[in-house]
């Protein structure tokens, strides 16, 4: 295929966006640090970088066949390839498939208690397109998506052999939940900053948003989105033996957050946009906290 061919696919999949599949890669590979009380070993770093960046990918492609006749209405993203006509939907369908038949791949290399939880992480994956149209906070579905390798990550570092829920149970503790549930906030902020760029499309459209649920309480919010997350987080990485290190990348994780106050407190499209697209460098420092703190105890 040639680069003029290729290039809408990888637009379809956001290539060119790495931004996206770090606010899924960073807390996931935070848990599997915690999960095997330090490096987790090149096998599993490695299953959890490429599935990520797989899923997140087909992910895209669902979400862009979903939202293809309200995508053509908002003028950010008229121009993505399924809206545009430059990718069929059936193409882009097998596309999601194939990507997410070699995630799967790479999970079977793994034990089975992972595995099963696979399965709910990929039907929670399709279902987020379609939850802007029944949930006034949609966000909260995306934040089960996207933090869904957590347990999975402490299953694939702590699990054992046995295809059941008690498996599962035995291997992903009540703390690795707390920490999806904690996650979650992060993803509510941030895809709330994200939500807030396309408010009056939205609007327009009838499409169902935490921005507009919100309304004018939406930057408060998302700071409020923003503290639960980091106290949770840091109440538990403190419970699971985490020290100084971890609070400094923490405190790090704090600072960017008054800087995201300041892009958003306005509600410019372009401050919110930037908000959302810098957030993965909070990430960054949350796992660079974790893992450096249990690399150096």
């Amino acid at each position: 295929m040639s680069s003029s061919r290729l290039a809408p696919y990888l637009n379809l999949i956001r290539w060119d966006r790495p931004a996206g599949w770090l606010l899924l890669l960073w807390p996931t590979l935070s848990a599997l640090w915690i999960a095997a009380d330090g490096f987790p070993g090149w096998h599993l770093l490695t299953v959890f970088t490429l599935g990520t960046v797989l899923m997140r990918s087909a992910g895209c492609c669902v979400n862009d066949v979903a939202d293809r006749d309200f995508d053509k209405h908002v003028k950010r993203t008229a121009n993505r390839p399924v809206t545009s006509g430059l990718v069929s939907v059936k193409s882009a369908l097998l596309l999601g498939a194939g990507l997410a038949l070699t995630a799967f791949l790479l999970v079977l290399t793994t034990n089975p208690p992972t595995i099963l939880l696979s399965f709910g992480a990929l039907a929670v994956a399709i279902l987020y397109p379609y939850a802007k149209r029944v949930f006034a906070m949609p966000q909260a579905v995306l934040g089960v998506a996207f933090s869904f390798g957590i347990p999975m990550a402490f299953a694939a570092a702590q699990g054992g052999t046995a295809w059941s829920l008690a498996a599962i149970n035995a291997a992903v503790p009540l703390s690795a939940w707390a920490l999806l549930l904690a996650n979650l906030f992060w993803v509510l902020a941030y895809d709330t900053e994200y939500a807030m760029v396309d408010r009056d499309d939205d609007i327009r459209l009838g499409i169902k948003t935490s921005a507009l649920t919100l309304g004018r309480f939406d930057v408060a919010a998302v700071m409020g989105f923003y503290a639960v997350y980091l106290l949770a987080w840091t109440g538990l990485g403190l419970r699971l033996g985490l020290g100084k290190i971890f609070l400094v990348g923490m405190a790090v994780a704090a600072a960017q957050v008054i800087w995201h106050f300041c892009l958003i407190r306005e509600r410019s499209r372009e401050g919110c946009f930037k908000a959302f697209r810098e957030n993965h460098w909070l990430g960054l420092a949350v796992f660079a906290g974790t893992a450096l703190d249990l690399v150096l105890r």
